[in-house]
């Protein structure tokens, strides 16, 4: 038997949650580059480590997918969804040591709302653009 087509949301329904999407994978996004810009800078403990290069390791990943983040592209949302496992991991590490629980559960709040949020996005822009397209009449 054929199966049924899903029926694709309107685009008044779809249009709102985009921009919702997409405002707050941008404010996660940059919260995070922020935390762990202020966290290297101020709080941590490199025990010796240039501040220079933690940051540049720890930022290299991110800001690859700056440029699509900003433009919208709802690829680099995609890779985004990839990449901040490796932050959120961090995170978790870092709550079960008392002296970094603070930054490690805001970085395991800031990586899961990033994902959670690029997600949507990536998901409601690909069924925006098949609307678009003229698909589901």
């Amino acid at each position: 038997m054929a199966r049924k087509p899903k029926v694709l949301p309107s685009l008044d329904w779809l249009a709102p949650r985009l921009r919702l999407a997409r405002a707050l994978s941008l404010a996660f996004f940059l919260g995070l580059i922020a935390l762990l810009v202020v966290n290297n800078l101020w709080f941590a403990n490199l025990h010796g480590a240039r501040v220079e290069v933690i940051l540049a390791i720890e930022l290299v990943p991110l800001l690859l997918l700056l440029p699509g983040m900003l433009l919208g592209s709802a690829r680099a949302h995609a890779w985004v969804c990839f990449v901040v496992n490796i932050y959120f991991i961090k995170g978790v590490l870092a709550a079960f040591d008392p002296a970094r629980a603070v930054f490690g559960w805001v970085e395991i709040v800031a990586s899961l709302g990033l994902f959670i949020a690029g997600l949507l996005y990536v998901r409601w822009k690909f069924q925006f653009e098949r609307r678009m397209a003229g698909e589901g009449r």
